[in-house]
């Protein structure tokens, strides 16, 4: 082991590239080079040593209706000709092909399969939505029905990536971390985005909430909400060996070792993502038990999101939960239906369509009701989006595919519906539609693209400014595509 000068001695005697450019020839290398590679790398070599808070509030390009995000994600492709997208035509047609070609999905499709679920019209807007949404439904007039949403394959792992990513294949920022890394967030002792999934992950598990290349400190959180307890639900929350004074004066040792590292180092992001999430971890446990803590809620909100019902008390504290947090000033929150991709019905779509929307209906319902009475909604995007729908024709048995039953639907890309409520939306409107069976998107169409555009419009973004420089590329959300759909924003 060397002495102990002989150690700090080395540590100061190496030197990254860029540091040898920038003391070499006096700084002539470093000049020359920012020279090459523009304003961004010339802010590095002049960088300050003071530290900036990455996840402050800043303001949107233009006032945005919408403060923040709620999604509410039912992964696994639920069936829009079952839900929010009725075709009475499929009962003319049962048991027969379809008059128009079947269109080529992941499996094999044979005939019409009508819906085994009534529909009714809500609202003064007389928008038909069926009896397994009959709470949602009854807050129709606050709610726009997209029904000529699609997307680019049927398959789950890149329709994943592209309804939360904005691209199906390659590494990108998830939507919720282009969000807070456009506004910031409200609250600094709570994480900007949170995703709650009960019982593990969804499919591409993390990735779903990546940062990819924005600086690490916008990526999601994500909580397991399969537990009660705050204990189990935020690990670490509570440290058992130090009291808040002695973690106070450890953390404040720690950040000033690593600001001088990161001094050393021209402010290497990855590495200021930690020291703040150091920062936010102790700053979590004064607010984060109480914000994740439902049972302060009076008796009244209990029994109105379901927390007291066996079949709804999962998704009623998820969608309380998330209440909580916007109310807290979280910036994104995103709510998945479960681990895995529970919509994805391919066998028995009438029973299993059925205990999943009664799992959530009501919890759904009752935070549109909250956010509502709470004066929250106005400001708060509700996203209610799988990603894609189903076949409107009966997926035919295969080995390997599907339990052999003739009774479920395969995966639909070519057209969906998805819903938005609050943050500036004009509800009690349908937008767009599917051909009369509920196949492909043919009046409106909206791609996905399309749909990040106008939630970020929504924001007070201008979707082609919204980027970040990355390999010397500007990279945004909506990649090279996307418009802004005007008749959604009230």
């Amino acid at each position: 082991m060397w002495p102990a000068d002989r150690r700090v001695a080395f540590a100061e005697s190496v030197f990254s590239r860029r540091e040898i450019l920038r003391r070499s020839g006096l700084g002539l290398g470093m000049l020359g080079l920012a020279g090459l590679f523009g304003d961004e790398l010339a802010g590095l070599a002049r960088a300050d040593s003071g530290y900036q808070n990455p996840m402050a509030p800043k303001p949107p390009h233009f006032p945005g209706k919408a403060k923040r995000v709620i999604h509410i994600f039912a992964n696994g492709g639920c069936s829009h000709v079952d839900t929010f997208d009725p075709k009475p035509l499929l009962a003319k047609y049962v048991g027969k092909e379809l008059p128009t070609p079947n269109l080529p999905t992941e499996r094999k499709t044979g005939a019409a399969f009508p819906s085994p679920y009534k529909f009714a019209k809500y609202g003064q807007s007389g928008i038909e939505v069926s009896e397994l949404f009959a709470n949602v439904a009854r807050h129709i007039d606050d709610i726009a029905v997209i029904r000529s949403m699609h997307a680019d394959v049927p398959n789950h792992e890149p329709s994943l990536m592209l309804m939360n990513c904005g691209e199906s294949r390659l590494t990108r920022p998830s939507m919720g971390s282009w969000v807070t890394y456009g506004l910031g967030t409200d609250n600094q002792n709570l994480p900007g985005f949170i995703a709650m999934c009960p019982g593990g992950y969804p499919i591409k598990e993390t990735q779903n909430w990546q940062a990819a290349f924005l600086p690490g400190v916008y990526q999601g959180t994500h909580v397991d909400t399969r537990n009660t307890s705050i204990d189990k639900l935020l690990a670490d929350i509570r440290n058992s060996r130090l009291n808040m004074d002695e973690q106070r004066a450890q953390l404040d040792l720690v950040r000033k070792l690593n600001e001088q590292h990161a001094e050393a180092r021209q402010h290497d992001p990855a590495l200021e993502a930690r020291i703040h999430s150091f920062e936010l971890a102790y700053r979590m446990q004064r607010e984060a038990a109480e914000a994740f803590d439902f049972s302060r809620e009076p008796a009244q909100i209990h029994k109105l999101y379901g927390i007291g019902n066996p079949q709804t008390a999962l998704h009623g504290r998820q969608m309380l939960v998330a209440r909580r947090l916007v109310e807290r000033g979280v910036r994104f929150v995103q709510i998945w239906h479960g681990q895995g991709q529970p919509w994805d019905s391919h066998d028995d779509i009438e029973v299993n369509h059925r205990r999943l929307a009664g799992e959530c209906d009501q919890p759904i319902a009752a935070l549109l009701a909250d956010l509502k009475q709470r004066g929250l909604l106005e400001e708060t995007l509700v996203l209610w989006a799988g990603e894609f729908g189903r076949t409107p024709t009966v997926e035919l048995p295969q080995p390997g595919a599907n339990a052999g039953k003739i009774n479920g639907r395969d995966h639909n890309h070519y057209g969906f519906t998805v819903w938005m409520a609050g943050g500036g939306v004009r509800g009690g409107q349908v937008y767009g539609a599917t051909d009369p069976f509920g196949f492909q998107a043919v009046e409106n169409k909206m791609h996905v693209h399309d749909l990040h555009a106008t939630i970020l419009h929504l924001l007070g973004f201008d979707h082609e400014r919204l980027t970040y420089r990355y390999a010397g590329r500007d990279f945004r959300l909506t990649d090279v595509h996307g418009r802004v759909v005007k008749e959604l924003v009230a």
